[in-house]
Protein backbone atom coordinates (compact mmCIF):
# COMPACT_ATOMS: atom_id res chain seq x y z
CA UNK A 1 0.00 0.00 0.00
CA UNK A 2 1.33 3.93 -0.62
CA UNK A 3 -0.36 6.02 1.85
CA UNK A 4 0.75 9.90 0.67
CA UNK A 5 -0.50 12.37 3.40
CA UNK A 6 -0.36 16.26 3.36
CA UNK A 7 3.02 16.22 0.92
CA UNK A 8 4.11 19.25 0.13
CA UNK A 9 7.40 20.12 -2.16
CA UNK A 10 8.55 23.45 -2.12
CA UNK A 11 11.62 25.36 -4.31
CA UNK A 12 12.55 28.68 -4.07
CA UNK A 13 9.17 29.97 -2.65
CA UNK A 14 7.12 28.03 -5.48
CA UNK A 15 5.06 25.04 -4.24
CA UNK A 16 5.45 22.08 -6.62
CA UNK A 17 2.92 20.26 -4.59
CA UNK A 18 0.89 21.22 -2.29
CA UNK A 19 -1.21 19.56 0.63
CA UNK A 20 -1.13 16.30 -1.57
CA UNK A 21 -2.70 13.07 0.29
CA UNK A 22 -3.87 9.88 -1.57
CA UNK A 23 -3.80 5.99 -0.89
CA UNK A 24 -2.85 3.43 -3.34
CA UNK A 25 -3.88 0.13 -2.70
CA UNK A 26 -2.55 -3.32 -3.63
CA UNK A 27 -3.86 -4.85 -6.61
CA UNK A 28 -4.72 -1.66 -8.40
CA UNK A 29 -3.31 0.38 -10.99
CA UNK A 30 -3.44 4.50 -9.96
CA UNK A 31 -3.12 6.86 -12.95
CA UNK A 32 -1.54 10.02 -11.94
CA UNK A 33 -3.24 12.44 -14.66
CA UNK A 34 -2.71 16.96 -15.22
CA UNK A 35 -1.11 19.52 -17.40
CA UNK A 36 2.42 19.79 -17.87
CA UNK A 37 3.90 21.39 -14.35
CA UNK A 38 0.26 19.97 -12.80
CA UNK A 39 3.47 17.75 -10.45
CA UNK A 40 2.80 14.39 -11.73
CA UNK A 41 6.64 13.04 -11.56
CA UNK A 42 7.47 15.05 -8.67
CA UNK A 43 4.50 13.14 -6.63
CA UNK A 44 6.22 9.73 -8.10
CA UNK A 45 9.58 10.86 -6.86
CA UNK A 46 8.97 12.00 -3.57
CA UNK A 47 6.27 8.42 -3.13
CA UNK A 48 9.92 6.65 -4.94
CA UNK A 49 12.02 8.13 -2.20
CA UNK A 50 14.31 9.84 -4.48
CA UNK A 51 12.93 13.24 -3.71
CA UNK A 52 12.24 14.52 0.24
CA UNK A 53 8.83 16.42 0.91
CA UNK A 54 9.37 19.83 2.45
CA UNK A 55 6.40 19.03 4.49
CA UNK A 56 4.25 15.77 4.85
CA UNK A 57 4.70 11.87 4.68
CA UNK A 58 4.67 9.05 2.47
CA UNK A 59 4.43 5.66 3.78
CA UNK A 60 5.20 2.35 1.57
CA UNK A 61 3.92 -1.15 2.94
CA UNK A 62 3.02 0.70 6.59
CA UNK A 63 6.58 2.47 6.66
CA UNK A 64 7.89 5.97 6.33
CA UNK A 65 9.71 5.91 3.04
CA UNK A 66 12.19 8.10 4.33
CA UNK A 67 13.25 4.75 6.96
CA UNK A 68 14.19 2.64 4.04
CA UNK A 69 18.16 2.04 2.96
CA UNK A 70 18.62 1.85 -0.77
CA UNK A 71 18.62 -1.12 -0.36
CA UNK A 72 15.82 -1.79 1.55
CA UNK A 73 13.96 -0.32 -1.48
CA UNK A 74 15.11 -1.84 -3.83
CA UNK A 75 13.48 -5.03 -2.41
CA UNK A 76 9.45 -2.83 -2.45
CA UNK A 77 9.65 -0.37 -5.17
CA UNK A 78 10.37 -0.39 -8.72
CA UNK A 79 10.82 2.91 -10.75
CA UNK A 80 10.65 3.25 -14.62
CA UNK A 81 11.76 6.81 -14.72
CA UNK A 82 10.14 9.82 -17.19
CA UNK A 83 12.96 9.25 -20.40
CA UNK A 84 14.30 6.21 -19.44
CA UNK A 85 17.37 6.70 -22.14
CA UNK A 86 19.96 4.23 -21.48
CA UNK A 87 23.42 5.90 -20.59
CA UNK A 88 25.67 3.16 -20.75
CA UNK A 89 27.06 0.61 -22.98
CA UNK A 90 25.30 -2.64 -21.77
CA UNK A 91 23.50 -5.48 -23.92
CA UNK A 92 19.62 -5.46 -23.66
CA UNK A 93 20.09 -8.70 -21.76
CA UNK A 94 22.41 -7.46 -19.12
CA UNK A 95 20.37 -4.03 -18.51
CA UNK A 96 17.60 -5.99 -18.03
CA UNK A 97 19.51 -8.22 -15.30
CA UNK A 98 20.22 -5.06 -13.52
CA UNK A 99 16.29 -5.61 -11.88
CA UNK A 100 17.49 -8.61 -10.24
CA UNK A 101 21.22 -6.96 -9.22
CA UNK A 102 19.46 -5.45 -5.15
CA UNK A 103 16.76 -8.06 -5.08
CA UNK A 104 16.91 -10.98 -2.45
CA UNK A 105 15.46 -13.29 -5.25
CA UNK A 106 16.60 -16.94 -5.98
CA UNK A 107 20.12 -16.37 -8.15
CA UNK A 108 18.84 -19.70 -9.87
CA UNK A 109 15.67 -17.78 -11.36
CA UNK A 110 17.23 -15.32 -12.48
CA UNK A 111 17.83 -16.52 -15.70
CA UNK A 112 14.39 -17.34 -16.52
CA UNK A 113 12.71 -14.03 -15.04
CA UNK A 114 14.72 -12.23 -17.64
CA UNK A 115 14.53 -13.77 -20.77
CA UNK A 116 10.37 -13.40 -19.84
CA UNK A 117 10.83 -9.95 -19.11
CA UNK A 118 12.68 -9.75 -22.57
CA UNK A 119 9.67 -11.68 -24.31
CA UNK A 120 6.78 -9.67 -22.86
CA UNK A 121 8.25 -6.35 -23.50
CA UNK A 122 9.37 -7.57 -27.22
CA UNK A 123 12.94 -6.92 -26.59
CA UNK A 124 14.18 -10.98 -26.59
CA UNK A 125 15.44 -10.45 -30.53
CA UNK A 126 17.38 -7.75 -29.55
CA UNK A 127 19.42 -9.51 -26.83
CA UNK A 128 22.65 -9.14 -26.94
CA UNK A 129 22.56 -5.90 -28.81
CA UNK A 130 23.90 -2.45 -27.04
CA UNK A 131 21.34 -0.81 -25.35
CA UNK A 132 22.39 2.79 -26.58
CA UNK A 133 21.68 1.45 -30.57
CA UNK A 134 18.26 1.15 -29.99
CA UNK A 135 15.52 3.46 -30.63
CA UNK A 136 14.26 5.80 -28.09
CA UNK A 137 11.17 3.38 -28.31
CA UNK A 138 12.81 0.29 -27.72
CA UNK A 139 15.10 1.61 -24.67
CA UNK A 140 11.36 2.32 -23.41
CA UNK A 141 10.68 -1.12 -23.42
CA UNK A 142 14.43 -2.55 -21.94
CA UNK A 143 13.80 -0.18 -18.87
CA UNK A 144 10.27 -1.53 -18.62
CA UNK A 145 11.52 -5.01 -19.09
CA UNK A 146 13.78 -4.61 -16.06
CA UNK A 147 11.23 -2.88 -13.86
CA UNK A 148 9.00 -5.89 -14.54
CA UNK A 149 11.76 -8.80 -13.68
CA UNK A 150 12.35 -6.83 -10.49
CA UNK A 151 9.04 -8.21 -9.13
CA UNK A 152 8.46 -5.93 -6.42
CA UNK A 153 5.11 -5.12 -4.83
CA UNK A 154 5.07 -1.30 -5.42
CA UNK A 155 5.98 -0.41 -9.47
CA UNK A 156 6.39 3.24 -10.10
CA UNK A 157 6.02 4.41 -14.20
CA UNK A 158 6.63 8.05 -14.96
CA UNK A 159 5.32 8.43 -18.51
CA UNK A 160 6.23 4.49 -19.54
CA UNK A 161 4.15 5.07 -22.64
CA UNK A 162 5.77 8.44 -24.13
CA UNK A 163 8.43 7.11 -26.60
CA UNK A 164 5.73 4.31 -28.00
CA UNK A 165 3.63 3.54 -30.69
CA UNK A 166 0.35 2.38 -30.34
CA UNK A 167 0.77 -1.15 -29.95
CA UNK A 168 3.30 -1.14 -27.52
CA UNK A 169 1.72 1.80 -25.20
CA UNK A 170 -1.15 -0.76 -25.20
CA UNK A 171 1.19 -3.90 -24.26
CA UNK A 172 3.07 -2.25 -21.93
CA UNK A 173 -0.61 -0.73 -19.50
CA UNK A 174 -1.81 -4.44 -19.93
CA UNK A 175 1.56 -5.17 -18.27
CA UNK A 176 0.94 -3.20 -15.56
CA UNK A 177 -2.62 -4.02 -15.09
CA UNK A 178 -1.09 -7.79 -15.02
CA UNK A 179 1.30 -6.55 -12.58
CA UNK A 180 -1.87 -4.86 -10.11
CA UNK A 181 -3.81 -8.20 -11.11
CA UNK A 182 -1.11 -10.02 -9.41
CA UNK A 183 -1.28 -8.22 -6.15
CA UNK A 184 1.16 -5.13 -6.56
CA UNK A 185 0.11 -1.35 -5.99
CA UNK A 186 0.72 0.38 -9.71
CA UNK A 187 1.21 3.63 -9.65
CA UNK A 188 1.82 5.40 -13.97
CA UNK A 189 2.18 8.86 -14.68
CA UNK A 190 0.36 9.48 -18.25
CA UNK A 191 -0.44 12.06 -20.61
CA UNK A 192 -3.10 10.52 -22.17
CA UNK A 193 -6.27 10.71 -20.87
CA UNK A 194 -7.85 7.51 -22.73
CA UNK A 195 -4.56 5.28 -21.72
CA UNK A 196 -5.35 6.48 -18.55
CA UNK A 197 -9.35 5.65 -18.81
CA UNK A 198 -9.21 2.29 -20.34
CA UNK A 199 -6.14 0.68 -18.04
CA UNK A 200 -6.35 2.25 -13.89
CA UNK A 201 -8.31 1.43 -11.42
CA UNK A 202 -8.25 4.60 -10.19
CA UNK A 203 -7.43 8.38 -11.28
CA UNK A 204 -5.48 10.97 -9.42
CA UNK A 205 -6.09 14.34 -11.40
CA UNK A 206 -3.67 17.27 -10.45
CA UNK A 207 -3.89 20.77 -11.44
CA UNK A 208 -0.90 23.27 -9.38
CA UNK A 209 0.27 20.73 -7.71
CA UNK A 210 -3.06 19.91 -6.23
CA UNK A 211 -4.81 17.20 -6.23
CA UNK A 212 -8.07 18.40 -7.91
CA UNK A 213 -9.95 15.26 -8.60
CA UNK A 214 -9.29 11.31 -6.95
CA UNK A 215 -11.87 8.60 -7.91
CA UNK A 216 -12.61 5.76 -11.01
CA UNK A 217 -11.95 7.00 -14.35
CA UNK A 218 -15.53 7.58 -14.59
CA UNK A 219 -15.54 10.01 -11.14
CA UNK A 220 -12.54 12.10 -12.51
CA UNK A 221 -12.57 12.16 -16.62
CA UNK A 222 -15.85 14.34 -16.37
CA UNK A 223 -16.20 17.52 -19.18
CA UNK A 224 -16.21 19.95 -16.59
CA UNK A 225 -13.10 18.44 -14.79
CA UNK A 226 -10.97 18.28 -17.58
CA UNK A 227 -11.70 21.58 -19.52
CA UNK A 228 -11.27 23.30 -16.03
CA UNK A 229 -7.85 21.62 -15.62
CA UNK A 230 -6.57 21.13 -18.74
CA UNK A 231 -8.26 24.82 -20.52
CA UNK A 232 -9.37 22.86 -23.59
CA UNK A 233 -12.98 21.76 -24.04
CA UNK A 234 -13.94 18.19 -24.86
CA UNK A 235 -16.64 15.83 -24.97
CA UNK A 236 -16.74 12.72 -22.59
CA UNK A 237 -18.42 9.52 -24.44
CA UNK A 238 -18.35 5.50 -24.01
CA UNK A 239 -15.71 3.43 -25.07
CA UNK A 240 -17.87 1.18 -27.67
CA UNK A 241 -15.95 -2.17 -26.39
CA UNK A 242 -13.84 -0.96 -23.11
CA UNK A 243 -16.89 0.89 -21.53
CA UNK A 244 -14.14 3.26 -20.04
CA UNK A 245 -14.71 7.00 -21.02
CA UNK A 246 -13.36 8.53 -24.12
CA UNK A 247 -11.96 12.18 -23.72
CA UNK A 248 -12.26 13.97 -27.31
CA UNK A 249 -11.12 17.34 -27.68
CA UNK A 250 -13.69 19.71 -29.63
Amino acid sequence: MIEVDDVTVTVEGRNLLENVSAVCLPGTLTALVGPNGAGKSTLLSVIAGDRKGTRGTVMLAGRDVASYSVRDLAQIRSVFPQGSVIRFGYTVEEVVAMGRAFRDLPPEDDQRAVFDAMVASEVDHMAFRNAQTLSGGEQARTTFARVVVQATPIVLLDEPTAALDLRHQEKVLAAARDMARAGATVVAVLHDLNLAAAYADKVVLLENGRVAADGTPWDVLRQDLIETVYRQDVRILEHPVRGCPVVLTT
